[in-house]
């Protein structure tokens, strides 16, 4: 909503500059005009387009210093505000006693023009040298850090933010990732969030109910183990459901969006946006398995086929073996032949081992003469 306000006091602004130029202009000019009137509307379209295309640029130039500053480091932002207003400070009182000076007017304007020189080349000067001895007020300030020096130094970059979706908070794994330290970074819940899970806590329903009360918990025991690291933001969005309400927060924070949502993961790569899928960490770090490797399976149900039993690693990978429904129940000696991989995950096709078959062969050699007596 503000971005076109803007916009439009750039237009207007314009316009108002154009319409009254008129009165600016030399009388010799107005002289040479027959018709004032033609001449103020001129001047107000070509004061209207330069107004748009002014706004335009300055939406560009906004949205560019805004992007820079939310994937910039704190401590480096902050050491470059600080360079940047004591250089016009210093710009500024090196001024005074010049804009006291009388000048003939003949040479009035060099006072307007080296006050807009000055600030522009000390306000430079300072932002330049606190980027480049940015470090040495962080030693000051906090000298044991290296983190913050690596940082300043352009050698490490900050963690992004990362922002929860309902369905890894209710999910539960975020509690280990986290205890794993494998996630960095402030832990954002958006309001919408907090709204959901807790319209999931008051429903009639048992399962959505208890949903809603173990993602509260969660976010509970979150809020008692990291404190000051999970962040609540309470900015409120025009838009329809969580999930572009998240969307949208994940563009302006610049953080990742941390989902099992298979469909939202979706949309936010197409919004270019940072996304981590669950779905998809859990099959990456799935361990591999090639064609010939042996494994230890015990076999759970029958397949599709009349001769497929069915059983699963450790990580929920399924796998498929040949021969073998005769076995369900047992623990059988297993050869990966295949894999396939789908959209909803992995799954590993086996025969039984050589050693199983041998046994199960003498076996029925064993039976033979006592089932024939």
């Amino acid at each position: 909503m503000v971005v076109p306000i803007i916009l439009v006091l750039f237009v207007i602004s314009g316009a108002v500059t154009g319409w009254l130029g008129v009165n600016l202009l030399p009388d010799r000019l107005l002289t040479l005009t027959k018709d004032i009137e033609t001449l103020r509307l001129f001047l107000l379209g070509i004061g209207t387009l330069l107004g748009l295309s002014a706004g335009i640029l300055f939406q560009k130039l906004q949205q560019r210093l805004m992007q820079k500053i939310r994937t910039m480091p704190t401590d480096l932002l902050i050491s470059r505000s600080i360079g940047l207003i004591l250089g016009l400070l210093l710009a500024n009182l090196l001024l005074a006693p010049i804009l006291l000076l009388p000048l003939p007017w003949e040479v009035v304007f060099l006072k307007p023009l080296a006050a807009v020189l000055s600030n522009i080349l000390f306000g430079a000067l300072g932002y330049n040298l606190a980027d480049v001895h940015g470090r040495t007020l962080l030693r000051l300030f906090n000298p044991n850090s290296t983190e913050a020096l690596l940082v300043a130094e352009g050698i490490l970059t900050p963690a992004s933010s990362k922002i929860l979706d309902t369905s890894v908070i209710i999910d539960g794994r975020i509690n280990g990732m986290l205890s794993c330290g494998m996630l960095e970074g402030k832990i954002i819940v958006a309001q919408s969030v907090l709204d959901e899970l807790q319209q999931l806590a008051d429903s009639s329903n048992n399962e959505k109910r208890h949903k809603g009360r173990r993602g509260l918990k969660l976010l509970k025991e979150l809020r008692e183990s990291y404190d000051r690291r999970l962040v609540l933001n309470s900015t409120k969005y025009e838009a329809e459901g969580t999930d572009e309400k998240l969307l949208k927060l994940t563009a302006d924070t610049g953080g990742t969006l941390i989902t099992s949502d298979f469909n939202l993961a979706q949309v936010a790569q197409v919004k270019e946006l940072k996304v981590l899928n669950l779905s998809e960490l859990v099959i990456a770090l799935r361990p591999e398995v090639q064609p010939g490797e042996r494994l230890k399976l015990r076999v759970i149900k029958e397949g599709k086929e009349n001769s497929q039993g069915v059983g699963y690693l450790d990580d929920g990978t399924m796998v498929v073996v040949e021969a073998a429904r005769e076995e369900i129940g047992n623990r059988v000696d297993v050869v990966i032949t295949g894999a396939l991989q789908t959209s909803t995950g992995r799954m590993i096709f086996a025969r039984l081992g050589k050693n199983h078959s041998a046994s199960n062969s003498s076996s029925n050699n064993q039976q033979t003469p006592t089932d024939s007596g």
